[in-house]
């Protein structure tokens, strides 16, 4: 994130106006509307001016159901790098295919993609999710800056944390339920002695 990018402002109000066809059923092997490796390959066309060879689409051309948030996630972030300011910077073009090929995968397992539209603060994450997946913060903050906000909005992060959290609540209990157990077996012995 150590170039300057475009101002926060003006992509997530960009992300706010994403046309509905950006959240309509992407095309899986049984139904749905979007092609998602079509819209893809239409944004690198903006970002670099050419096509890509097929294979480099492979991973848009469907899926199970399981990947429909995903794909629905990556038209929404596809949206966003539409905007002016993007346009025609070839350097985005390949850290722009992997943010959308992997970059998604684990905030569309938590948050569901018109939440990224409609929801302020996700709006604000995915925008800053996608400026740090191409090298960029947002104009008029430094690198901490952009780090710290974006640390405080990650879905992904919040749920690391609580996982971590419940899990080292539950090793408390089990040791403080081993040291009754002990302590009542000491207490059992002392007895049992005298």
């Amino acid at each position: 994130m150590s170039v300057e990018g475009p101002e926060l402002e003006a992509l997530t109000h960009h992300l706010a106006q994403c046309p509905a066809e950006f959240l309509a059923p992407p095309r899986l092997a049984k139904g749905g509307k979007i092609q998602v490796a079509a819209v893809v390959s239409d944004l690198l066309c903006l970002l670099q001016g050419c096509l890509l060879p097929g294979r480099a689409l492979k991973g848009f051309d469907g899926g199970d159901r399981h990947a429909r948030n995903r794909l629905r996630l990556v038209l929404v972030a596809c949206w966003l790098l539409s905007h002016n300011w993007f346009r025609g910077r070839r350097a985005l073009a390949k850290p722009a295919l992997t943010l959308l090929a992997t970059g998604l995968t684990e905030l569309a397992e938590l948050v569901q993609a018109e939440r990224c539209v409609t929801e302020p603060e996700r709006r604000e994450e995915l925008v800053r999710r996608c400026l740090q997946a191409l090298g960029l913060r947002p104009a008029r903050e430094t690198e901490a800056q952009a780090e710290d906000r974006l640390t405080t909005l990650d879905s992904v992060e919040q749920q690391r944390l609580v996982r971590e959290t419940l899990a080292a609540e539950r090793r408390t209990r089990e040791v403080r339920e081993a040291m009754r157990r002990k302590a009542a077996q000491a207490a059992a012995a002392k007895v049992s002695r005298e």
